[in-house]
């Protein structure tokens, strides 16, 4: 199956969607007092991979706040399995659930289907990553099909410090024609 990727360098489909707490949450647009804003996609409930990442994630976040940097994680899950799984998390980020495939199509994510009944009960995105700067241009961007591929986020903090220093006039790669 083809998906169609978002390039470097591109608008980000700004959209909403409700968090596990209840507000709107806006996916392409930082939030006042961030310039910049990361967008986690996990897989979902079912994935012990994805609840130790957003631990991790959680470990990072003031290293990302200082950076100016919101943070957001979706799922597919429902309101129901998102809060569940939350409560192992206890993320000091928002959480989005109910990505739709339509949205997860529009962002170029891998799709899986279950492996089985007790896995989950629905098509689910795989995770996927889009750091959109202060223009809502994707900055950053990452897809994977597996749940064993991310980003090192110690790595990746470096890094995106690293690109925000102006000093540095670090552009958005891979744009390449």
């Amino acid at each position: 199956m083809y998906s169609k990727k978002l390039a470097a360098g591109t608008e980000f489909p700004v959209f909403s969607l409700k968090s596990t707490s209840g507000e709107d949450l806006t996916l392409g647009k930082a939030s006042e007092g961030f310039d910049w804003q990361m967008i986690v996609v996990y897989r979902g409930k079912h994935c012990p991979l994805c609840t130790q990442y957003l631990q991790q994630l959680n470990a990072k976040l003031d290293d990302l706040h200082g950076l100016g940097i919101e943070v957001i994680a979706v799922s597919s899950d429902p309101l129901e399995k998102a809060t569940v799984q939350m409560e192992q998390v206890n993320p000091n980020f928002p959480v989005g659930y109910g990505l739709t495939i339509e949205q997860m199509q529009s962002l170029g994510l891998y799709i899986s289907s279950p492996r089985s009944p007790e896995e989950t009960d629905a098509p689910f995105a795989e995770p996927g990553m889009f750091i959109v700067n202060e223009e809502g241009l994707l900055q950053v961007v990452d897809y994977a099909n597996s749940p064993i591929i991310r980003p090192e986020l110690g790595l990746l903090v470096g890094g995106l410090a690293f690109i925000k220093n102006p000093e540095n006039n670090y552009p958005i790669r891979g744009t390449f024609e």
